[in-house]
C-alpha cells in the first residue's frame, strides 16, 4: 500500500510540475496565443511523425502573429516529442523573453534571423533532408518538376557555412552573424540549401511552411528519379521572361489547408 501511494504521490507531482510549465508559458504568451502553441506542437509532430521531414535533430518555429518581434520555438527536444510545455518564446535577436532558458537550440539564429531580414515569413523550418543535401554537394541544380513546388522556379541557392567562419567539423549556425549571413543568402526565396548539413524552409504561415518542406522533398526525389532513368528530362519551368501570377495562389498553397487539417488531424488523434 506504501509503494503504491508513493507512484501515486510522484506521478500527481509530475503532473503538477508539466501544467505549472505549460502555464508559465501560456502566461508569457496569453491565453490568445493558445491556438497558435498548439499548431506548433502539431507541425513538430506532423514534420517528424507524418510526412517525414524533420529528424531528431530539426526544428520548426512560427512568428508571433499578434507580435511581429517575437517567435516561438521548442526547447531542444526532437520534434516529434514536443509538448505545448516545450515552447519557449524567443525576441529576433534569439534571447528568451522572461526567464533565461539555456535548454534552447543552439541553432536558433537560424529562426531568428529570418525573420529579422524577412517581414513576411512567418514560419522557418530547419531540416536534415538527404534529398537537399545530395543537391547542395552535386553540380547539379534542384529544378522544379511538380506544379506544387512553382516556388523552386524562384531558385533554391546553396549556402556554405564554410565561407562565413565555419569549418568542415562545425557547420552549425551557432551565433547571430552565421544566422545573417544565411539569411542574407536566402534572400527573398522561399528555401536555401545549406551545403553538407540540411535546409531552411520559410513560408507566410505554418501550413505553408510545411507544405513547402514536403513539396521540395518530393520535387527532389522526383528530379533524382528522372535522372536515374535516362535520356532527356523535362523540368516544369516559366517561360523566359514570364511573370508570376497575380489573380491565383500557386497550387501547393491553394491545398495548404486541405492537407494541414489532414495532417493535423492523423497526429492527433493517435
Amino acid at each position: 500500500m506504501k509503494t503504491r501511494n508513493l507512484v501515486i504521490v510522484i506521478i500527481t507531482v509530475a503532473a503538477l510540475g508539466t501544467a505549472l510549465v505549460l502555464r508559465t508559458v501560456l502566461a508569457q504568451t496569453g491565453d490568445s496565443n493558445r491556438v497558435t502553441v498548439d499548431d506548433l506542437v502539431a507541425a513538430n509532430r506532423v514534420l517528424a511523425h507524418e510526412i517525414g521531414v524533420l529528424d531528431a535533430y530539426g526544428h520548426v518555429s512560427v512568428r508571433d502573429p499578434r507580435n511581429p518581434n517575437r517567435y516561438y520555438l521548442s526547447r531542444a527536444i526532437s520534434a516529434g516529442m514536443v509538448t505545448a510545455a516545450d515552447i519557449i518564446e524567443y525576441d529576433l535577436d534569439s534571447q528568451s523573453i522572461g526567464n533565461n532558458r539555456p535548454d534552447g537550440y543552439l541553432e536558433r539564429f537560424i529562426h531568428g534571423e529570418i525573420y529579422k531580414a524577412r517581414p513576411d515569413v512567418m514560419a522557418v523550418i530547419h531540416a536534415h533532408s538527404p534529398e537537399m543535401i545530395a543537391f547542395g554537394a552535386s553540380s547539379v541544380p534542384l529544378r522544379n518538376m511538380i506544379h506544387t513546388g512553382s516556388f523552386i522556379n524562384d531558385g533554391v541557392p546553396v549556402f556554405d557555412v564554410r565561407k562565413f567562419g565555419g569549418t568542415a567539423d562545425d557547420m552549425l549556425i551557432r551565433n547571430p552573424a552565421l544566422g545573417k549571413a544565411l539569411a542574407l543568402a536566402l534572400g527573398r526565396k522561399t528555401a536555401i540549401i545549406m551545403f553538407g548539413h540540411g535546409v531552411a524552409i520559410t513560408g507566410p504561415s505554418l501550413a505553408s511552411a510545411v507544405s513547402n518542406a514536403y513539396f521540395l522533398n518530393m520535387n527532389a526525389r522526383v528530379q533524382e528519379q528522372a535522372i536515374r532513368l535516362g535520356g532527356t528530362v523535362s523540368y516544369l519551368e516559366r517561360e523566359p521572361g514570364a511573370k508570376l501570377p497575380t489573380n491565383i495562389a500557386p497550387a501547393g498553397a491553394a491545398a495548404n489547408n486541405r492537407a494541414w487539417e489532414y495532417w493535423k488531424r492523423q497526429v492527433t488523434t493517435r
